[in-house]
């Protein structure tokens, strides 16, 4: 018994940091959390202390009922738990300049606004089998890497880089200019997957599981492709989709 709770204990020190005090002497490190959870209804001179911590950082809160927090620990946390990411998220910009500067191709997955985490973890093991160079998520309104996610991808989290971005539109910007077609894959689309070239500098986007990628984004594409399909059920699981889009990118690579 005394064994299983010092495991629980240590797995809970790994995901979590909880108690005001600790939650504000990381958020004054810069430590990278996933986000913060906070006690709905708190007040405590220590929490005014947590919020002037907050002022001008972009990190993600959520208010939540106590009990929830309950769930997350046996500890004194005090109505604020943050969740510590289980990797390290990286920029998009030096990753693709140092690609383009060995002169390999990029390949990036952007992910507008996947918000389950198992699908955010089936599509980075896909992506991971399929030679994509990094995944491109939007800081706020997207699924992060957590345990769950982590557990679905079957550790390719662990080896293909994820990047966060605060404004989407504005990196697809940088993307473009440096030389990527930007290719969105929509039910939308007017040009058949099969049709689409997807050899060289891309970045290929999947959208929201509710309402497809967003009106600014596809906007912005080089191309628009969908899937055929033939079934009355006129859209695909984002996870499935994303497969398909990204094996028939290794077949034409394959091809040449």
């Amino acid at each position: 018994m005394e064994q299983r709770t010092e495991r629980k204990y240590r797995k809970e020190r790994e995901d979590i940091i909880f108690g005001i005090r600790a939650v504000i002497e990381a958020v004054n490190a810069d430590k990278e959390l996933n986000k913060i959870l906070i006690q709905k209804g708190l007040h405590k001179e220590l929490f005014e202390e947590l919020k002037s911590a907050l002022q001008g950082k972009n990190y993600f809160l959520q208010f939540v009922p106590v009990q929830k927090l309950d769930t997350l620990t046996e500890g004194n946390h005090q109505g604020v738990i943050a969740m510590i990411p289980p990797i390290s998220y990286q920029e998009i910009e030096p990753l693709v300049d140092a690609l383009l500067e060995k002169d390999e191709k990029p390949f990036i997955v952007v992910l507008d606004r996947i918000t389950d985490v198992r699908n955010f973890g089936a599509i980075a093991r896909t992506a991971e089998c399929q030679g994509a160079h990094a995944i491109l998520i939007p800081s706020k309104g997207s699924a992060l890497a957590t345990s769950d996610a982590m557990k679905a991808s079957a550790g390719a989290l662990n080896r293909i880089p994820i990047c966060k971005t605060n404004d989407l539109k504005n990196t697809l910007f940088y993307l473009q200019q440096s030389g990527l077609r930007i290719i969105a894959c929509t039910e939308k689309g007017n040009v058949p997957l099969y049709e689409t070239n997807l050899r060289g500098s891309v970045a290929v986007i999947m959208g929201s599981e509710e309402s497809g990628i967003t009106s600014d984004l596809l906007n912005m594409a080089d191309i628009k492709a969908r899937i055929p399909m033939k079934g009355e059920i006129a859209s695909l699981n984002v996870g499935v989709a994303a497969g398909m889009v990204f094996y028939e990118r290794t077949r034409q690579e394959i091809r040449g």
